[in-house]
């Protein structure tokens, strides 16, 4: 985007990270991390060092969440189309436990299996991760155990690497409307954004 502060791009009049922070209205507390600028009722922090990288990006909004939060959104700032019933979506899968689908025969299954986070996944296959909700305990873990493989410095570290290991349900869209982690990295998706908003 030719240097420019690509979250702060309208769609539709609305600065992208504007319409990512209102998909999550009800979230509390909510967190950007970046260098803002500050947004009402939202929390602005940094990553260390500014432009760290993802894995650096979860260390910083982590460190400004409270421990009995039980759930948090990772989100790209450049994600225009993302909804509330698509977080909700993602929400609902996150707090299912594998009780609650049946097996092979319609009987409910054993066990009761918790996941870590729950993610889109594109028609490729491949995970939407962020467009994603997680368990910050999991994520803390994760941070940790990936501090120290890496000496202390998560710098450039891929997000990839992070949640290796975590136990993630994969979410197929089926919602209304284009796919909810479509983001904008070019002129040519600020435009198809801009037709699928009016």
């Amino acid at each position: 985007m030719g240097g420019r502060d690509k979250p702060g791009l309208p769609v539709g009049g609305v600065p992208m990270r504007e319409r990512v922070l209102t998909a999550v209205a009800d979230a509390s507390p909510r967190i950007l991390v970046g260098p803002g600028p500050a947004v009402a009722g939202v929390r602005l922090t940094r990553e260390v060092p500014p432009g760290g990288g993802p894995v650096a990006a979860v260390a910083a909004g982590l460190g400004l969440l409270d421990t009995e939060v039980p759930a948090v959104a990772l989100l790209a700032a450049d994600l225009p189309l993302l909804t509330r019933p698509a977080v909700g979506e993602l929400l609902d899968h996150l707090h299912r436990t594998d009780v609650d689908r049946p097996d092979s025969g319609g009987r409910p299954a054993s066990g009761a299996a918790i996941s870590d986070g729950a993610c889109y996944v594109d028609g490729s296959g491949r995970r939407q991760t962020l467009c994603g909700v997680w368990r910050p305990a999991a994520l803390r873990a994760a941070l940790d155990r990936l501090t120290v493989r890496r000496g202390g410095d998560v710098t450039g570290a891929p997000l990839r690497e992070l949640l290796a290991g975590l136990t993630v349900r994969e979410v197929t869209w089926h919602g209304d409307g284009p796919e909810p982690w479509f983001d904008c990295d070019t002129e040519r998706d600020l435009r198809r954004a801009e037709e699928w908003t009016r």
